[in-house]
């Protein structure tokens, strides 16, 4: 196991789920009962349209260079595709700026994603094209909206959809541990009666020019497991948990922490450890 020497670069708050990168631009945009949090629009999908072609032919060759990204594991989609093709909830660490295009690079032949965003990047400078990649932010203290919200997650996964969550809560670039998960990706996928399908980004050594001459730390590799389904034989108060547990305890595995791990799978106020 590979892991980076960020050398104290970034600054991983206490809370596990903190965030540290900034957003410094308000856009303003109110997120309550009458946003459309899955634009069905025909001008928002001929944006989309020409989003994703600049993605093929653009954007993922660049991913390719820029991150090194390999994908092990694809077969358990295939294994999968006709439990998936219903729609399931996705889940990653949250390690680089890049990840969730590594992600749509990954599954976008077998389904384009959408993505469960912090409401501060949708209204931030990037909002736009976080939208346009399938960003659908998360209301705050406002029930109309919750409601709202969690309607069009519903209507998207029953359609078929894949809908990406980062249960840590925030990104941490090159950070190894697997964090404490919150329990919302559990919550939506068994809500609608979905499994979810495990990923997990690992390290690998960045070769002499990468290091020396592009001072890169890591190169990525995103493994993806098998799908994941709730326990019906539990009560519904205890599956959520069940679930959680069960999903981080596979990202542990995925990433080589199977008895190593340093944070507990469920969050509760965690904080970080190493």
């Amino acid at each position: 196991m590979f892991v980076p020497n960020t050398n104290n670069k970034f600054p991983y708050p206490e809370d596990t789920s903190g965030h540290y990168a900034e957003v410094k631009m308000d856009r303003g945009i109110v997120f309550d009962k009458d946003y459309p949090y899955v634009d069905y629009s025909s001008k928002f999908a001929f944006k989309r349209f020409w989003v994703r072609f600049l993605l093929r032919i653009i954007v993922f060759p660049m991913a390719k260079i820029k991150m090194g990204i390999k994908v092990k594991g694809k077969r358990n989609i295939k294994n999968n595709k006709e439990l998936l093709k219903k729609g399931a909830v996705t889940v990653s660490n949250h390690v680089h700026y890049w990840d969730y295009i590594c992600i749509m690079k990954a599954v976008h032949n077998f389904k384009w994603p959408y993505l469960l965003s912090w409401d501060k990047n949708i209204n931030g400078d990037s909002g736009p094209l976080v939208r346009f990649v399938g960003g659908i932010p998360i209301p705050e203290n406002d029930n109309e909206a919750t409601i709202a919200f969690t309607k069009s997650v519903k209507k998207l996964l029953n359609d078929g959809n894949f809908l990406q969550i980062y249960p840590e809560g925030s990104m941490w670039e090159y950070y190894a541990p697997i964090r404490p998960f919150k329990r919302g990706a559990a919550s939506i996928a068994i809500k609608n009666d979905k499994p979810i399908l495990p990923m997990v980004f690992t390290y690998r050594k960045p070769g002499w020019i990468r290091r020396k001459i592009f001072k890169q730390m890591a190169l990525f590799t995103l493994n993806i497991g098998e799908p994941i389904l709730a326990n019906p034989e539990l009560e519904k108060s205890a599956q959520i948990d069940d679930l959680t547990v069960r999903v981080h305890e596979e990202l542990c595995h995925l990433a080589g922490f199977d008895e190593n791990n340093i944070y507990e799978p469920l969050y509760s106020n965690s904080k970080r450890v190493d």
